[in-house]
């Protein structure tokens, strides 16, 4: 068999300390026998720095003031060694597994530079959550094409895995987005080059009361709009995006309201 290509998995962190453990014991735990994993976090003042000492060299880290998320993974991706770069943000887990895969499908398509996942949605407590949003992803993700990407985000970031060789080509993440950088990398890199999909649940992403999905998606469904404008002058997929973002907005308020029904 052929050597397996070193996986750098980068973990963007701020104050969370609630969550970073079960994070890192997932990526710890898939045994990868070629990974590096960095934590770059942004000046936590939790209990976030003690968690990352105890791994000792089981991690690498560093913890110093950056200028929000992008710029903490692009620091990440600048130290990174590996052939094959991921970032998992410091709440979400990998599932078991999702690094072997990851790294089967890139030795058996050497051509592809990009590949994405499943990915579950898990509440704050662990337990799978938004059943119909992810059957809604996956509908979509076995339907891949890149004009479908233009009308809504349905590539889960943390099921995401990336050579070396895309970011050499199309840079980094826009350190002007905050809540859409990723959106905004894969439709640069999709417009050349679609996806590898693997029909099997990679990542599990986690929404939680703290999250920017759950506190602000009004926003974020906005700006992943007015970012697929900037790659399509389609009046027709503009369209599109803008009845998917009005439907997901109803979706999401819809799902929040019978959240907060359950919780009493």
């Amino acid at each position: 068999m052929k050597k397996w290509p070193r996986i750098t998995v980068i973990t963007p962190s701020f104050n969370q300390g609630h969550f970073i453990k079960d994070t890192i014991e997932s990526v710890l735990g898939q045994k990868y026998p070629d990974l590096e994993y960095l934590v770059m976090d942004g000046g936590s003042t939790d209990d976030t720095v003690e968690i990352l000492k105890s791994y000792g060299g089981r991690l690498s880290w560093v913890s110093e003031k950056d200028r929000g998320q992008s710029d903490a993974i692009n620091k990440g991706i600048r130290r990174a060694t590996g052939e094959i770069i991921a970032y998992l943000n410091s709440d979400d887990l990998y599932e078991k597994g999702a690094l072997e895969k990851a790294a089967r499908y890139f030795m058996d398509r050497p051509e592809s530079l990009w590949l994405t996942g499943r990915c579950r949605i898990i509440d704050t407590h662990g337990a799978e959550t938004r059943q119909a949003i992810t059957a809604y992803k996956n509908f979509l993700l076995s339907r891949y094409s890149y004009n479908i990407l233009l009308v809504t985000n349905f590539v889960s970031q943390p099921a995401t895995f990336i050579r070396r060789q895309a970011f050499d080509k199309y840079g980094l993440f826009d350190e002007a987005q905050h809540r859409v950088m990723d959106y905004d990398f894969w439709l640069r890199l999709g417009e050349e080059h679609d996806p590898g999909v693997i029909n099997d649940y990679l990542a599990s992403f986690r929404v939680h009361p703290g999250s920017k999905t759950s506190s602000s998606f009004k926003l974020t469904f906005k700006e992943e709009l007015e970012v697929a404008r900037k790659h399509t002058d389609s009046k027709v997929l503009n369209g599109l995006h803008y009845m998917s973002y009005l439907g997901i907005c109803a979706a999401y308020t819809a799902l929040d309201a019978a959240a907060r029904i359950k919780r009493g």
